[in-house]
């Protein structure tokens, strides 16, 4: 029996530590189940990553985009014919169409970088977040960007970068794609950067930078972490486990005074 001392209301010890963190922690319960209203955020959860992965990427929007940024962008497809396909075959996800292959290879070199925009498993991700980052990375990379290809990847993988790089004859390739939604974060971006791409490439022999957004690692710090990996790989002539990010402690020059090339 509650005492006439008691307050009617208590006050949750664990609201303020909830506030800081999107992960689920103490829930709650009402008799032996979740509060209503954890079931149904769940469950808005759980649509908003299926919703992310099912998303098609607008390609037109994106394209627009990049050109009115100054980009200079091409459009390639992998050998996943369909969502539905991509989403049953990652192999084909990974291989690139051979009719956009040819066209890649006609196309000019890239100086030094080309860059991949591929929807992976969130296009939200890549509509939403792919932009500012290259736009704060064109801040602090002073690679030739008038040479450097955008290639804008329908129903990609990681490893369908190797291809396009290895078609551009690129030294690096830089693979921004759409990451595996969770339950929190249905819009993440990933970034994998790969030294000589060619078809053939491990995973072992890539560095990534994960959940890139506003609510995770920002653009920002994303596109100092990544210019500081480009440095490295160029100096190098090399990415992957032996290529260590300490980009945290590192202080990058200004852009003008990186020439994006080996000493």
């Amino acid at each position: 029996m509650t005492k006439p001392s008691d307050p009617l209301i208590r006050r949750d010890p664990w609201q303020a530590l909830r506030s800081r963190t999107p992960a689920r922690i103490a829930l709650g319960r009402a008799g032996g189940s979740l509060p209503s209203a954890e079931v149904l955020r769940f469950g808005l959860a759980h649509a908003q990553a299926r919703d992310a992965v099912h998303c098609a990427l607008d390609e037109d929007a994106l394209a627009c985009e990049l050109g009115a940024a100054g980009f200079l962008h091409y459009r390639a497809r992998s050998m996943a014919s369909d969502r539905g396909t991509y989403l049953k075959r990652p192999d084909l996800g990974r291989r690139l169409n051979e009719d956009d292959r040819l066209a890649l290879e006609s196309a000019p070199p890239a100086a030094e970088l080309a860059i991949v925009i591929a929807d992976g498993l969130s296009a939200i991700a890549v509509q939403r977040h792919a932009l500012p980052l290259l736009q704060a990375l064109r801040r602090r990379f002073a690679a030739d960007w008038a040479q450097t290809p955008v290639v804008i990847a329908r129903q990609g993988r990681v490893a369908l970068g190797d291809d396009i790089g290895e078609a551009f004859r690129a030294t690096l390739v830089a693979v921004l794609i759409g990451e595996r939604p969770g339950l929190s974060s249905p819009d993440s971006l990933g970034v994998y950067l790969t030294y000589a791409p060619r078809r053939g490439r491990m995973d072992s022999e890539r560095n990534c930078l994960s959940n890139i957004r506003p609510e995770g690692l920002g653009y920002d710090a994303a596109a100092h972490k990544l210019a500081f990996l480009l440095q490295a790989a160029l100096r190098l002539r090399l990415t992957g486990i032996s290529l260590k990010e300490d980009a945290a402690t590192a202080v990058l020059p200004e852009a003008h005074q990186l020439d994006g090339r080996d000493e």
